[in-house]
């Protein structure tokens, strides 16, 4: 699962709705009660909790519970994307997920379940109009969708510049249906093992939604840079929380 740099330099009129190509993301983009409800219930009651020795959460009381919601969170491994959904998912807000992936990960069998639990596919090297389109068509309808803002996993304990397409997307969305709300909220995962193994411990941490039209001012480019800013503000903010927590737990171990 990756974040793209979305382009937004396009005229408003050509990311209003278009109902031909939304039907045509939209067939390609349907979540499965059943799949997802098994999966997640298996993942979250059995492979979660023999792998990991430890599952800390903070901040649950931070995720809206109803509007448009982007989750963006650091990329640390790929078991973020079934620790997400145990943390933030349906179990927690009643709310299921839809992540951006790549276009290579919806191929094959892996594609087919990987569109079932809520992925659509994107051109992460050319996006186009139609992927914009349906973005802000899941936000429009107020869903909870995943993007990670750094772009690729990162195995360190740093926030690593953020791509400015996750604040463009949400301006967009915001200026095209003023009044729709869409928030987002910062999430940091650590690992205690770069590379997590069985046994290994994982903290998530989630921090206050930012409120995106605060910072729809009307430049697009400088707006966003500052939305943008202010998210890996917040996102290292966490990894400082969680440093000082384990510093703690250590210390404590110690003595």
């Amino acid at each position: 699962m990756m974040e793209f740099d979305l382009i937004f330099d396009t005229d408003r009129r050509k990311i209003a709705d278009s109902k031909a190509s939304t039907k045509l993301a939209d067939a390609n983009s349907r979540i499965s009660p059943w799949l997802s409800s098994l999966t997640y219930l298996l993942a979250g009651n059995v492979l979660l909790p023999l792998y990991f020795s430890q599952i800390t959460i903070v901040g649950q009381e931070n995720l809206p519970k109803s509007g448009p919601v982007i989750l963006a969170p650091t990329h640390k491994a790929r078991w973020d994307s079934l620790l997400l959904p145990y943390a933030t998912g349906r179990c927690v807000t009643g709310r299921d997920l839809r992540f951006m992936v790549t276009s290579t990960e919806c191929q094959g069998f892996q594609g087919w379940f990987v569109r079932r639990l809520g992925g659509f596919p994107v051109n992460s090297q050319r996006p186009s109009i139609t992927t914009l389109r349906h973005t802000v068509e899941l936000l429009k309808r107020g869903e909870m969708l995943v993007i990670y803002p750094e772009g690729g996993i990162f195995r360190d304990r740093e926030v690593h510049p953020l791509k400015p397409g996750i604040g463009r997307l949400a301006l967009s969305a915001e200026s095209t249906h003023p009044g729709l709300g869409v928030k987002i909220v910062p999430i940091s995962f650590n690992y205690s093992h770069p590379y997590p193994s069985w046994g290994t411990d994982v903290s998530i941490s989630i921090a206050p939604a930012i409120k995106v039209s605060d910072y729809a001012q009307g430049c697009v480019k400088q707006d966003a840079k500052s939305l943008t800013d202010d998210l890996a503000y917040s996102l290292q903010q966490l990894n400082y929380q969680y440093d000082d927590f384990a510093s703690s737990a250590f210390m404590s171990v110690e003595s």
